[in-house]
């Protein structure tokens, strides 16, 4: 079996989170020469697969999600039934990501040197709460002093081009939800009610859309984004007695949930007002000069002659959880531009490259880890 009849054999999965079909299973069988070790919890499958080959301490993983979002409306085929078509193979999770689990588990099956222990960790609890998924992996693995030193997941992480982009890090995501009181009266009394939507409206200005921080060469500047305002009864001669608004902070590493409090306590002093922010994931950075960095570059450079960026963009991923243990970790896959929609679809082209480019990885690796 090649990488391409690997990817075809995913496709064909059901796996809608937290349902891997039974996919892990077979991976399982299918690198018999790999120690799988299985830790699931709550419905959700995970499973770690490691080989050690050489004395060295360095641990290098592959990690990734086997699960895929609902396949949803507008598909030209069964989304469960892969279709190769002019270049491509269309079918749920093909760019999102089991293109990127193929690519490793091959590349896995045909490793046969290293220098210190190889290893894939595997969910099906990515696309969705992901609580019970990587998270609870790396638990059990520190437990029994197993964590990696490096890693590598898999994500579709190209833009416009294969090889065009790794992800060296990941923004934080910081929820807010904001309750302003007033007084509810008669719109024919202004004076006798206190109206929120009148109170908030001078501020509006001072928090949609304001930078917290500048940035910097990985991340952009934080920015408060006002996702959603509500208040009122939906007529026309009633003041309103409270309003509701919520916002999102994508934070870089320079703007904590603290500095996000007093920002908006200080913007909303005088008013009556009740503030909860919630934090569902923390910014890192991976250095990238670092040797898993750069011998990653160089295989990209190697097979798609093309210098990678390094990017921080987009929401998050199971890297966050990687990260928060101090294993160096990065991303990198196919080119991402069909992810969750209908006829998501991956090149073929894409995943023989992504093949050889961790090929190249776990060679080089035993040379410069």
């Amino acid at each position: 079996m090649n990488v391409i009849d690997l990817l075809i054999k995913l496709l064909s999965y059901k796996s809608i989170t937290p349902d891997d079909d039974g996919a892990l299973s077979w991976m399982e069988s299918y690198l018999s020469d790999y120690k799988a070790i299985y830790h699931n919890k709550e419905g959700v499958k995970n499973i770690f697969l490691t080989k050690q080959f050489g004395t060295s301490d360095v641990h290098l993983c592959f990690a990734g999600h086997i699960d895929v979002v609902p396949q949803g409306d507008g598909w030209n085929s069964n989304p469960f039934v892969p279709v190769v078509d002019k270049g491509n193979i269309y079918g749920r999770g093909a760019q999102d990501m089991k293109s990127g689990v193929a690519a490793f588990v091959q590349a896995a099956k045909d490793t046969k040197e290293f220098q210190g222990r190889l290893s894939l960790l595997l969910t099906s609890d990515e696309e969705g709460d992901a609580v019970y998924g990587t998270n609870e992996m790396l638990k059990y693995l520190q437990s029994v002093n197993m964590l990696p030193t490096h890693c590598i997941v898999a994500e579709p992480t190209c833009e416009e081009q294969f090889g065009d982009a790794i992800k060296v890090g990941r923004r934080g995501s910081i929820n807010g939800v904001l309750h302003i009181r007033g007084k509810q009266g008669h719109a024919a009394y202004p004076e006798k009610s206190i109206n929120p939507i009148h109170s908030i409206a001078p501020i509006l200005a001072d928090l949609a859309g304001m930078h917290l921080d500048n940035g910097d060469e990985h991340f952009a500047p934080s920015t408060l984004v006002i996702t959603d305002i509500r208040s009122g009864m939906e007529v026309t001669n009633v003041t309103p007695g409270v309003l509701k608004l919520m916002f999102n902070v994508r934070n870089s590493t320079y703007t904590t949930i603290d500095d996000i409090r007093s920002f908006v306590e200080q913007k909303m002093q005088g008013l009556d007002f009740t503030l909860e922010l919630s934090q569902s994931a923390k910014p890192f950075v991976t250095n990238p000069n670092g040797v898993l960095a750069q011998t990653l570059t160089s295989a990209i450079e190697k097979y798609c002659d093309i210098t990678p960026k390094y990017s921080t963009a987009g929401g998050t991923s199971d890297a966050r959880f990687i990260a928060s243990y101090g294993i160096e970790v990065l991303e990198f896959g196919v080119i991402n531009d069909t992810i969750h929609a209908p006829n998501e679809r991956v090149g073929i082209d894409e995943v023989e490259k992504l093949y050889k480019v961790f090929m190249q990885v776990i060679k080089d690796f035993q040379i410069k880890g």
